[in-house]
């Protein structure tokens, strides 16, 4: 009998504890495990598994693949259905669900309080459950994020701004959300570690697996002082389909999502563009327009599918409480100049520069105004502190 039938069947009558039940079931409920081991089963995203899971129990579905047997609502052919039954030969949801306490994490399921609701957004691609490492209410961390993404090969400028930008999104109180991959990703999750803020990083492995091997420390860090959370069980390796997968996630966990850095072909544009057909705010970063790394995040702006932003009171602004968290206007400095009255204004400019200045006669040819309103003016000036008379002369002194 396989591993997790052995977990999902009825105990035998006599067996200590609930009567009925087996010793996993009492531990871990019939659908909990069901699902913790559908997620080794199938794919994350898996529109067939999705579409059951929305009407029907997880455990009944693992009872159709067990036995390979059809049903109208399953959009599973029978290779489909082959193919998902030799994987249970090797699959213990019980021994998966302890892996991960082991290291101190959990398994969460849409049923449970902690489930972040707007993954239901997902509809049929939705996650069949989260396994998660790290303290705190996975659900009250998402209802505040922001996903920061963006290229692997980043440029210097590119790690700079999305290590400001996550900082700054900290100190707001803001949880910074990424892939946990090399460059924007590090340098997003570095940025709200430094500040001692809350990070969550999405996988596309187990989340008792680091990778890349190059972030195993940060990753350390971030199961430390914020969250790692995945759709695969515990040992799970990524593949290239997985971390594409992955970013649909990122995008509907969070409230918004800012592209720092990306190439034409980056995966970050996948999480922009699922964000934006999710409802979500989508932003970008404007950079060099001679570099390659900023072209993807340049279209996306162009398009229009995507808010420009420079910084994180920006960034708040859209994803923030209506009315409450507007950015700072921007503009230029005022200078004295600036306030003059406009025939003010051209006196002054119509005086030479230098220590000489000019007579009254020569100011009104050069500005266009009767002599008498130019000596007005010029008074006014004089009282303004930007102008002073020398005999018949007046000079600019500011």
């Amino acid at each position: 009998m396989h591993a997790v039938q052995t977990a999902l069947d009825l105990g035998e009558p006599g067996e200590p504890g609930e009567p009925g039940k087996s010793l996993h079931e009492r531990d871990f409920g019939e659908e909990r495990l069901a699902r913790a081991a559908l997620t080794r089963l199938a794919e994350p995203g898996d529109t067939a598994v999705g579409k059951w899971l929305l009407e029907r129990p997880a455990a009944e579905l693992l009872q159709l693949i067990r036995t390979r047997a059809g049903h109208p609502a399953l959009h599973l052919d029978q290779d489909r259905l082959a193919g998902l039954n030799a994987r249970l030969a090797g699959c213990d949801p019980a021994a998966d669900l302890a892996r991960v306490e082991a290291v101190g994490g959990r398994f969460v399921t849409p049923a449970e309080p902690e489930w972040p609701s707007q993954l239901n957004d997902l509809g049929e691609a939705m996650p069949v459950g989260l396994w998660v490492r790290g303290t705190g209410s996975l659900r009250l961390l998402a209802l505040r994020s922001v996903a920061v993404v963006g290229a692997r090969a980043c440029t210097a400028y590119g790690a700079h701004v999305a290590g400001e930008l996550a900082a700054q999104l900290a100190e707001r109180g803001w949880v910074v959300v990424s892939g946990a991959a090399y460059g924007i990703d590090s340098a997003a999750h570095r940025g709200a570690l430094a500040v001692g803020g809350m990070t969550v990083g999405v996988l596309a492995c187990g989340v008792d697996v680091a990778y890349p091997r190059g972030n195993t420390e940060l990753i350390r860090r971030i199961s430390g002082q914020g969250q790692l959370v995945s759709e695969l069980p515990p040992g799970e390796h990524p593949n290239r389909f997985r971390f594409v997968l992955r970013n649909r996630v990122i995008a509907a966990l969070t409230r918004g999502t800012v592209v720092v850095e990306a190439a034409l072909r980056s995966g970050a544009l996948s999480t922009a563009r699922r964000a934006h057909a999710l409802n979500r705010h989508t932003m970008g970063v404007c950079g060099p327009v001679t570099s390659e790394l900023s072209a993807g995040v340049h279209a996306l702006l162009r398009s229009g599918a995507a808010t420009l932003v420079t910084d994180a009171a920006e960034v708040v602004e859209l994803i923030g409480a209506i009315g409450e968290d507007l950015a700072p206007l921007r503009s230029s400095e005022v200078r004295p100049r600036d306030v003059l009255r406009p025939m003010a204004a051209q006196v002054l400019e119509a005086i030479p520069s230098g220590r000489d200045g000019a007579p009254v006669e020569y100011l009104a040819r050069r500005s266009g105004f009767p002599a008498d309103e130019v000596l007005k003016q010029l008074y006014e000036l004089c009282s303004l502190g930007f102008v002073q008379r020398e005999g018949s002369h007046w000079r600019v002194i500011r």
